[in-house]
């Protein structure tokens, strides 16, 4: 800042800017990566939504202007990003100016089959689903799909079978669809690795980033694209830009923050202190009538609530069961804990979930504290029913 706190990115390039794609781009799990910074994730999936017109555009495939996205997904609130979401609450208000995307079931096996859920449990029904959807749209017509490597806030931690990623990927290099990996809250460590697309050796075409590329210190994100991808659209031109992207500022904290990452070992802490946090919470709550599920990976955790866990069967949304358990857990005098709410899973409209992402510096002490206070806060209103 001392330097220079601002320089428009389509004329200057920085020293900050240069070092810290440097050091981002070998991390990155696909090949020579071109990479575009932005403010945040919702100009990340705008960004890369415009990168995969141009894309084909530069291919000479101007029909294919079809994306997908899935039910259950979260990639932004500007209206490009939140048409490619599938969080039906955050949509409804906004529905008379949404629908150019298409949707195709989440990768949700704890309600695969329920009615409403739009949730499937194999790579086989997912390649089934996007099948029907080429044969409907008609062939050269999707351009992307579009996903969370594990579902994030939406669907609480919601992590794919192990068949999914790897029959996904290949429908996708089948049918000539680029892959795009939203990494907006499950990269730079959130789930035990770099990134989401890791835990299966993914290779994506675009990929998006924001909230740990800078550990919240700056907003600044970033769309990288491989090699094969950025070569066409740089060799015709990219329309595209924001006031506040390549932040110069945004570069040198997120080059910070990559430094303590390494430094302090910080992905494998994610993945150490995960497992440790998911294992005290099933020892709180193995008994639980109300706990369906707990799910996730590395330190990013969820929780489904339910009103009979042999049936899965939901609380109604009226009930505002998720919204009572967070007030609970924040205003309990010996825990004092903040977690994040996700409803309306389950059907649309019903269902309760809490999502659970600590700092990866977390300790025994604050394990123990979330665990035992998530548990209390749950009892607290089951109490009350």
């Amino acid at each position: 800042m001392a330097k220079i706190a601002y320089a428009h990115g389509s004329a200057f390039t920085a020293e900050a800017l240069d070092a810290w794609a440097s050091e981002v781009g070998p991390l990155l799990p696909m090949s020579d990566p071109s990479l575009y910074p932005v403010s945040g994730g919702s100009e990340a999936a705008e960004t890369a939504l415009k990168m995969v017109r141009a894309y084909w555009l530069a291919q000479g495939e101007p029909d294919r202007t079809v994306v997908v996205s899935r039910w259950g997904s979260y990639h932004g609130n500007t209206l490009g990003a939140l048409d490619l979401s599938g969080r039906t609450g955050l949509r409804r208000p906004y529905e008379p100016w949404l629908g150019r995307f298409e949707h195709v079931s989440a990768a949700y096996s704890y309600r695969a089959g329920h009615d409403g859920a739009n949730a499937i449990a194999s790579g086989a029904e997912a390649v089934a689903e996007l099948d029907a959807l080429l044969n409907r749209v008609g062939p050269g017509r999707i351009a992307a799909f579009v996903a969370e490597p594990i579902a994030g806030a939406t669907l609480a931690a919601a992590v794919p079978p192990d068949d999914y990623w790897p029959a996904v990927s290949a429908w996708c290099a089948r049918n000539k669809v680029l892959l795009v990996a939203d990494e907006v809250m499950t990269g730079f460590g959130r789930t035990g690795t770099w990134f989401g697309a890791n835990h299966w050796k993914l290779q994506p075409d675009l990929l998006l980033a924001a909230k740990g590329v800078t550990s919240g210190y700056w907003p600044f994100g970033f769309v990288a694209a491989a090699g094969h991808v950025a070569e066409p659209i740089l060799a015709s031109g990219f329309v595209h830009g924001f006031t506040y992207s390549h932040s110069i500022p945004g570069a040198a904290v997120a080059r910070s923050v990559l430094k303590i990452l390494r430094d302090e070992n910080l992905i494998e802490a994610s993945a150490t202190r995960g497992a440790q946090l998911r294992a005290a919470l099933e020892a709180e709550l193995a008994d639980d009538p109300w706990v369906g599920e707990i799910r996730g990976s590395g330190l990013l955790l969820g929780i489904e609530l339910v009103a009979d866990r042999a049936t899965k069967a939901p609380h109604a949304r009226a009930k505002r069961v998720t919204e009572r358990v967070l007030a609970q857990a924040k205003n309990a005098s010996d825990v004092g804990l903040l977690l994040y709410s996700a409803t309306g899973q389950a059907n649309g409209v019903d269902g309760d979930q809490l999502v659970i992402g600590p700092p990866f510096v977390i300790g025994d002490e604050e394990i123990a504290r979330i665990a035992r206070g998530t548990a209390a806060a749950i009892r607290a209103v089951r109490d009350e029913a």
